[in-house]
């Protein structure tokens, strides 16, 4: 999007979030897409994201993305908590931003955000998948936090945590990288080798 474009979205945004307050009515959130999933919902853990990711893909049948209504009522039944067909579509509205009718991956994050935040109903389709699919923590490393306390303490390193995945995760591709080269030469080696002898 040009820069001139964004401008115009995000004053237009602003114009209509003033128009709303100034008639009283609630002004829900919207957060900027960065692009990168990591960084946009940096309350969860790179691992954590990961762990959503594996539960979104079982899902996706069709493997285009998206989780559709069909898709969804599979896995809220196979989550034990079956959705009436209105419950379903209105699962899909609540956290549809771009109204395609079908839940992507990051609109599967938001349900997970908007349940941290607090912002689900308790017994509706949402919260129920949340609940349903939530990652348990000991599992993606936060070391066994049992307590309030000791989860909130993790929640700070978590900072650290991230970078030290990204840093392994760099360390794992040079690893590669080096092993490709170690044998590219090798075999390189031997090319000469046999061509020098023909």
């Amino acid at each position: 999007m040009p820069a001139d474009e964004e401008l115009s979205s995000i004053l237009n945004r602003r114009q209509a979030i003033n128009t709303a307050m100034e008639e009283g009515k609630q002004v829900t959130p919207v957060f900027k897409k960065t692009g990168n999933i990591f960084t946009e919902f940096h309350e969860f853990s790179r691992k954590q994201i990961k762990e959503y990711e594996k539960a979104f893909n079982k899902y996706d049948v069709g493997r285009d993305g998206y989780l559709d209504l069909d898709e969804l009522k599979r896995m809220m039944e196979k989550l034990g908590a079956p959705q009436t067909h209105l419950d379903l579509k209105n699962m899909i509205k609540e956290v549809d931003e771009d109204q395609d009718q079908k839940i992507s991956f990051r609109e599967f994050l938001l349900i997970f955000r908007k349940a941290n935040a607090g912002e689900l109903e308790d017994n509706d389709g949402l919260s129920q998948l949340a609940k349903r699919t939530e990652i348990n923590v000991e599992e993606v490393g936060v070391n066994g936090a049992k307590s309030f306390f000791e989860a909130k303490i993790e929640e700070i390193r978590r900072g650290s945590k991230f970078e030290d995945e990204i840093r392994q995760e760099q360390e794992e591709r040079r690893k590669e990288e080096e092993e490709k080269m170690r044998k590219m030469m090798a075999f390189r080696e031997k090319a000469a080798i046999f061509q020098a002898s023909h």
